[in-house]
């Protein structure tokens, strides 16, 4: 009976041990992206780096670029397709109507209406819209704005709320989706709510602060870990440490030191993050500062969860397992930490740094699930430039976006698109026609006719086909995504500007290279002028540029899609009021979508100017003042972006140093005075 017993107690020892085994060491790594079950949406991120555990999936299942089907919720029998009428929203997209206010609107309210009312989604209509928003109130109160006449159940409803909303409205939402700030897990519906990052409350309406990384790779003497504390504050961990438990208690910390509460961005590399409801506000600060977001354990749904793939940006890890996950930080290769420093750059200027750009990436996502098979691949909303600046209107495939190419491998082919604007009276620019006609890349000129005179009965006879478009009599109609441009690329030019074969020529083999760019001949800069406590810009030929100008340009013909259908219709109109600031707006738009300053190639001399400059020749420091209408024009521009978006450079391609190896142990002969 005795030996019975003992044998009874190591048997269930072994057992004990062998679950221990089984269910701990899993647990010691980060684990791999599986490919998601039938009937289940992706969720948090588990993934595991190759060099710490062999993947035994197939690379098929790895590969879930296309979009997914909106999955039934959990808890109730409603699903998209039965809480959702997608027959209202075809024809016209995605059309949007706010509810207007009961009470008070708050600025947080005002924000959104902002974003909203200034954006392609919204229309004045209720019966013409697709989506009827209504805006969880954030009075203290805590009342509930009365049910709208055309509630229906919630029935293409969205109700929206930015920060945790005192209103208690889950008896009241029937079939209505829910945006709301940090859902737990056990309250949202995935594939039908969308998880919203929790906002301070004064985040900027748009543009927003960039990153602030400044380098991706750790840098000696920088903290490896920053744990969370209450009230925005980060608990910064030494390099020296052996371990560092989830209370804040360092361990052979010799310098441990704590953020002041102003300093709300950790200095680390890794941000520990735990699971609870609060801490989801860290979450946000984490991404900003580029700090890796360790999340322990977390209870919340990450923001966007649906589109972003968040194994590329952040890890879960056991909050019951601090030393090995610290030990697995610790072990993480460089590259691998490069990767996602990167990757939180992108997601913060993508999605997260102003409440415009998350009010549209919640509408983004609702419009991906009306378009269903035609909507944004996962590669466009989780590489740059995001899907905001994507739009599944212009193409769903990544190969046709000026974007795209580097990552897949591939150049832009074929030839380009002459576009000449003019409606000057006179003989049709017969010089310039020829010339561009006998560049052996072009592919077609269309003249847009833009003058209350009929356009010339007679036009030169060219080896390639020569259209006339009627325009609308405003400078922005140069802009618009005209069905007859054939190519990809597009050679802007005006009708008195001047141009030689070989420089067209030249300049098409340079934008080939660098297809998301503007590609010009004529430059101007800008610069912070501080007497006048704002931007001006100036033609004056120097060493640095930022924008080209359009009448002798080459850039992709996508940017006409966004120039039309993305900027705000306030911006277009501005520019119409004032012709030279079309061009400051092609450069704001194009460099707020690459990050990146145009390319000047060579121009000849002999060459008249393309047009006169925006004002007096002049700058910084110099005497001569530019004109109000340039210096108002920049700043109203810098204003409808939230930012300034130009940046600065100095480097000019020449076709004899062009891919030449020379170029490199001569780098002078690339910064010639513009």
């Amino acid at each position: 009976m005795q030996s019975w017993r003992w044998k009874s107690l190591w048997l269930a020892l072994l057992a004990s041990w062998l679950l221990v085994l089984l269910g701990v060491f899993p647990l010691l790594r980060l684990a791999v992206p599986t490919r998601p079950r039938a009937g289940v949406p992706q969720g948090w991120p588990h993934w595991l780096d190759a060099e710490l555990l062999q993947s035994f999936a197939k690379p098929g299942e790895l590969l879930e670029d296309g979009p997914q089907p909106p999955q039934a919720l959990r808890g109730g029998s409603c699903n998209w397709g039965a809480c959702f009428d997608t027959s209202k929203c075809r024809g016209g997209g995605l059309k949007v109507f706010v509810y207007p206010a009961a009470g008070p609107v708050s600025e947080t309210h005002r924000r959104i209406l902002a974003s909203i009312e200034g954006s392609r989604y919204h229309t004045l209509s209720a019966a013409e819209a697709c989506l009827l928003l209504l805006l969880s109130p954030d009075t203290p109160t805590g009342e509930c704005d009365p049910v709208p006449p055309q509630w229906d159940g919630g029935r293409n409803h969205l109700v929206l709320s930015l920060h945790p909303a005192p209103c208690p409205r889950t008896f009241q939402l029937g079939q209505a989706m829910v945006a709301g700030a940090s859902p737990t897990v056990d309250t949202f519906r995935p594939g039908f709510d969308v998880a919203l990052p929790l906002l301070p409350e004064a985040h900027p309406l748009r543009g927003g602060v960039p990153g602030q990384l400044r380098q991706h790779s750790p840098r000696p003497g920088v903290a490896l870990l920053a744990l969370a504390e209450d009230r925005g504050r980060w608990h910064v961990a030494g390099t020296d440490f052996s371990a560092c438990p989830w209370d804040g208690r360092c361990e052979q910390d010799r310098g441990p030191k704590q953020t002041h509460p102003g300093a709300t961005l950790p200095n680390a590399t890794f941000c520990l993050i735990p699971g609870r409801s609060p801490d989801a506000l860290h979450f946000l600060q984490a991404l900003q500062a580029g700090c890796i977001p360790v999340l322990l354990s977390p209870r919340w749904q990450l923001p966007f969860s649906e589109v972003i793939d968040w194994t590329k940006a952040a890890i879960v890890a056991d909050e019951r397992l601090p030393l090995q996950v610290l030990t697995a930080l610790q072990e993480m290769p460089l590259t691998r930490v490069l990767a996602l420093r990167q990757q939180t750059q992108f997601l913060w200027d993508a999605y997260f740094s102003s409440v415009e750009k998350v009010i549209h990436t919640t509408l983004e996502i609702i419009q991906d699930r009306i378009f269903g098979a035609s909507a944004h691949p996962s590669l466009l909303w989780n590489s740059p430039p995001g899907a905001i600046l994507a739009l599944p209107t212009f193409s769903p495939s990544p190969s046709d976006f000026p974007f795209y190419h580097l990552q897949q491998g591939s150049r832009p082919l074929g030839r380009f698109s002459a576009l000449i604007w003019g409606g000057a009276p006179g003989q049709p620019p017969l010089k310039l026609i020829q010339a561009v006609a006998g560049s052996q890349h072009c592919a077609q000129i269309l003249v847009l006719w833009s003058s209350e005179k009929p356009p010339p009965t007679r036009w030169p006879k060219t080896a390639v086909p020569l259209t006339v478009i009627d325009g609308h009599r405003k400078v922005s109609d140069r802009f618009f995504p005209y069905s007859a441009i054939s190519t990809d690329a597009i050679l802007s030019l005006d009708a008195h500007s001047s141009l030689s074969t070989s420089e067209v020529d030249f300049a098409f083999v340079v934008w080939q290279s660098f297809p998301e760019r503007m590609v010009g001949f004529l430059t101007w800069s800008h610069f912070w002028d501080e007497a006048r406590g704002g931007w001006g810009y100036t033609a004056k030929r120097t060493n640095e540029f930022s924008m080209v100008l359009t009448s002798a340009a080459f850039y992709h013909r996508y940017y006409h899609t966004l120039f039309t259908h993305s900027l705000p219709k306030a911006l277009r109109t501005l520019a119409d009021e004032a012709p030279t600031c079309v061009d400051v707006l092609m450069n704001f738009l194009v460099a707020s979508v690459t990050k990146l300053p145009p390319i000047k190639v060579p121009y000849g001399m002999w060459h008249q100017e393309a047009r006169p400059p925006p004002l007096e020749p002049g700058g910084p420091g110099l005497t001569q003042e530019p004109q109000p209408a340039a210096h108002n024009c920049i700043n109203q521009m810098a204003a409808g972006f939230g930012h300034m978006p130009l940046v600065s450079s100095r480097l000019r391609l020449d076709p004899v140093l062009f891919k030449d190896p020379v170029s490199v142990l001569h780098p002078r002969l690339l910064h010639e005075p513009a």
